[in-house]
């Protein structure tokens, strides 16, 4: 049973592997296709491969300003993100203060909250701060939807730290300060990059926030400047999967650099 079960495996795991890069693979083969083509036969592989969608999208569309814009948000909102979570779960972990679990409950609480919720007291409040259709409005947003999580996954991981480690470094007159820069933070580097990582990908990628609080073509990001190729009476699919190609691009490569850290933080807190 054993020598038939293990070629139905591998059948199967090349079976999956395939269905999770045909999307990539229609991207690519769409994007190198003109309109027309694609119009008449919109599964085939192209006849005539061209270059003319992406040169479009560089030189006729502000997309390199939207790509500018997508870096800003996303590495400014991950990076605060990370950063407050990090703060915040070594004083939970490590510190004592008066309501740490009730602070805790509430913080699990916030992880069900739908964004969408969220959007018409936020807009209110952005309009009334002035900063609609400025970059920092979706960077506010996406930095206070990060924390739950990002808080609950350093919290989960610092938890495996030795205590002994912090008491060692109190004794040494470390302040709490130095004993999270020398000493927690580099063991908790790759939970924090794949903290990092998760949110990274996850502003790169969001849409209805920064459709409703970047309006201005000079201020988008690239996902609602790529949401305007879709007309109502006008498809231009392969423009869209040259831009969508274009922003997978820097995530991929992120990913793929990085993930002996991010399979790492992954599984780091498995054991406690």
């Amino acid at each position: 049973m054993k020598a038939v079960a293990s070629p139905i495996k591998h059948v199967f795991l090349v079976l999956v592997c395939l269905i999770s890069i045909y999307p990539v693979w229609f991207v690519i083969q769409t994007g190198l296709k003109s309109n027309q083509e694609y119009m008449l036969h919109p599964l085939s592989l192209p006849t005539h491969l061209t270059l003319a969608n992406f040169h479009e999208l560089i030189s006729e569309l502000p997309v390199l300003t939207w790509i500018l814009n997508s870096v800003i948000v996303t590495l400014s909102s991950a990076a605060a993100a990370t950063g407050v979570a990090l703060l915040a779960a070594y004083a939970f972990v490590f510190g004592r203060f008066v309501g740490a679990r009730q602070f805790f409950n509430i913080n699990i609480a916030l992880m069900v909250v739908p964004p969408v919720t969220l959007l018409v007291p936020m807009f209110i409040a952005m309009v009334n701060l002035g900063l609609i259709n400025q970059l920092p409005s979706a960077i506010i947003f996406y930095v206070g939807l990060f924390l739950p999580f990002s808080f609950f996954f350093m919290v989960t991981f610092l938890r495996t730290v030795p205590y002994d480690l912090i008491e060692a470094a109190k004794l040494d007159g470390v302040s709490a300060i130095g004993t999270l820069r020398r000493i927690v933070a580099p063991l908790a580097g790759p939970a924090l990059f794949t903290l990092l990582l998760v949110n990274i990908i996850y502003a790169w990628n969001e849409l209805l926030i920064a459709l409703v609080f970047l309006q201005q073509p000079q201020t988008r990001t690239l996902m609602p400047g790529l949401a305007l190729f879709q007309g109502r009476y006008v498809s231009q699919e392969p423009l869209v999967m040259a831009g969508a190609f274009l922003s997978v691009v820097p995530v991929l490569v992120l990913y793929i650099g990085g993930q002996r850290f991010f399979i790492r933080g992954l599984t780091a807190g498995i054991g406690k």
